[in-house]
């Protein structure tokens, strides 16, 4: 059953070093052909197969709200008319950027339904900022956050990172300690991954990258769970945060395991047991679409083994684990059955706990979170 969907604006004003997903450059691009061919790729997918009542939309980037007033809202109309039915309790988030996000395009959103938003602020240091090229400072946060809770936000989540080129632990505090005081109810926070396709990543080849180190990276990371957890934020998630009620309902369908549409170039897409990449490049995804196609480049078919696989890496970054009766209903077989070699590995190692109902994450394991996972995958 298909109850979410990804759409993907890859626009953007300006390139952040540390990024690798599907972004071109605002300036010269043909905004309003994609947008038609993504109201075509949505026509056919649902065509493809029906959704039940949508219940999550996510929008992202790229950066959605660089488009302009108009392009936003035809946008959103056209994801609402093709994604139909909806869910009345729809969460329905849209990234946005505070350098880009005017109350008038607040109001946009507001006006159709958009009822969260997902801010990538990342850090509170101007010279952070500049690091990172980003094209907003720490001003244009505090303004955008006054103006989305104006215009009747209440659901707002905002993005930091941590391990960053020059960033010690006192200014991660710091940026920790300016989130909270924005009272927002939902904070995600991701260590630096350098990415293949990044200007960090030739940085990081030339030796021109001073990161903090894994010792330094692990403290901010406890102080993130400490002081969060202290503030009345639940850890639900290895790198997200809630106040009760306030959990990404659509993320959670990532780490469920649960189908999704992916809209758009480059976005992944997970449907009938088959997960899809788009075509990434403008030309090409438009091009695919317009022939009467759908512009999927990749599709994998998964076997039993892998859809069994993604059940167990994916639902270990959830902080209630994996849910052993979830599984038995998925897969009609146990769970011990099938990995009972690495359970009990990952369990001696104070990595895992296999308690009745689920297997889960130590407060050890979350440290070492991808050599947990890695442990599942490819040995059925």
């Amino acid at each position: 059953m298909v109850k979410a969907a990804y759409v993907h604006i890859p626009f953007c004003e300006q390139i952040c070093h540390y990024c690798d997903f599907n972004k071109f450059l605002l300036e010269g691009q043909p905004v309003d052909d994609y947008l038609e061919a993504m109201d075509l790729e949505m026509k056919r997918l649902v065509h493809q197969k029906a959704p039940e009542p949508i219940e999550t939309i996510y929008i992202g980037g790229g950066t959605p709200t660089a488009l302009n007033g108009e392009q936003l809202k035809k946008m959103l109309d056209s994801v609402k008319e093709n994604l139909a039915p909806i869910h009345p309790d729809v969460e329905f988030t849209v990234e946005a950027n505070p350098s880009v996000t005017d109350r008038k395009k607040l109001d946009i959103l507001k006006n159709a339904g958009v009822n969260r938003l997902s801010i990538g602020v990342q850090a509170f240091q101007d010279d952070l900022l500049v690091a990172l090229n980003r094209n907003h400072r720490q001003k244009d946060v505090w303004k955008m956050i006054e103006q989305a809770k104006s215009a009747g936000f209440e659901n707002i989540s905002i993005d930091l990172m941590f391990g960053l080129p020059g960033q010690t632990l006192e200014m991660f505090k710091q940026s920790v300690q300016h989130a909270l005081q924005l009272q927002v109810p939902h904070i995600s926070a991701y260590s630096l991954q350098v990415e293949k396709q990044t200007v960090f990543y030739i940085k990081d080849k030339k030796g021109q990258l001073s990161l903090p180190g894994e010792d330094h990276e692990s403290e901010m990371f406890e102080y993130l769970i400490d002081t969060l957890k202290s503030n009345g934020f639940s850890q639900y998630e290895i790198s997200n945060f809630g106040k009760k009620g306030y959990e990404s309902r659509h993320n959670l369908v990532y780490w469920k395991n649960e189908e999704y549409y992916g809209i758009g170039a480059g976005a992944h897409g997970y449907i009938n047991n088959q997960r899809y990449e788009n075509n990434k490049p403008l030309p090409h995804y438009i091009k695919k679409v317009n022939e009467g196609d759908l512009p999927q480049r990749l599709v994998n078919e998964l076997t039993r083994s892998e859809q069994m696989e993604e059940e167990v890496y994916l639902g270990l970054r959830k902080m209630e684990g994996v849910n052993k009766s979830v599984f038995h209903q998925k897969y009609g077989i146990q769970i011990e059955q099938i990995f009972h070699d690495q359970i009990n590995k990952l369990v001696k190692e104070e990595l895992l706990i296999n308690d009745e109902g689920h297997i889960r994450l130590t407060q050890k394991g979350l440290f070492l979170g991808n050599e947990v996972f890695q442990e599942f995958v490819g040995v059925i």
